[in-house]
């Protein structure tokens, strides 16, 4: 009897000591493991022991923002995946799909976010919206009337920005190297 109690006071103090991995955690490790990123875009984890909080830089090498290097934060809750990722942009940019405060227009970060998404679904999206803007689904309506009206003034824009320009009453963040 009593070395069933003291074999249950083991088993008790050890799973004390190691935390539960939770099936969110277990998630993203896979989706991390299967990331096959371009050349233009690069995960960082400040917190090795943390998958559930990281950065993504994107420098694109073609479209209006090449030449520019952008950074989100990534933060998983434990509902991952049957919810989606938060996803702020650190930068102020100048993106009919970013706002001033950072916030993401992607349409699988909202409506269309379904659990057999993964990361890469995520990163892939982010990228594209620095290839090729949508005006129609914007969260800067400025510059995505910017866009729809004149494209080329749109890029000129885009590149003013870029380099920490101030561009209608707002100061913009130098992202170009």
């Amino acid at each position: 009897m009593i070395k069933i109690w003291s074999m249950k006071k083991e088993e008790e103090a050890s799973k004390k000591k190691k935390p539960q991995t939770s099936p969110a955690q277990l998630r993203v490790q896979k989706d991390i493991t299967e990331l096959e990123l371009p050349k233009t875009m690069k995960t960082e984890f400040p917190d090795p022991s943390d998958l559930l909080n990281f950065q993504l830089t994107i420098d694109p090498d073609e479209g209006m923002y090449k030449g520019g290097s952008f950074r989100f934060t990534f933060t998983i809750n434990n509902n991952y995946p049957h919810e989606p990722p938060k996803v702020k942009c650190v930068q102020k940019v100048y993106h009919p799909n970013l706002d001033l405060e950072g916030n993401v227009c992607l349409n699988i970060l909202r409506e269309d976010w379904k659990p057999v998404l993964n990361l890469n679904s995520v990163m892939v999206g982010l990228q594209y919206l620095f290839l090729e803007p949508n005006a129609d689904d914007p969260l800067n309506k400025e510059a995505a009337e910017d866009l729809r009206r004149d494209r080329k003034a749109f890029a000129t824009n885009v590149k003013k920005t870029l380099a920490g320009d101030s561009f209608k009453g707002v100061t913009y963040d130098r992202v170009v190297a």
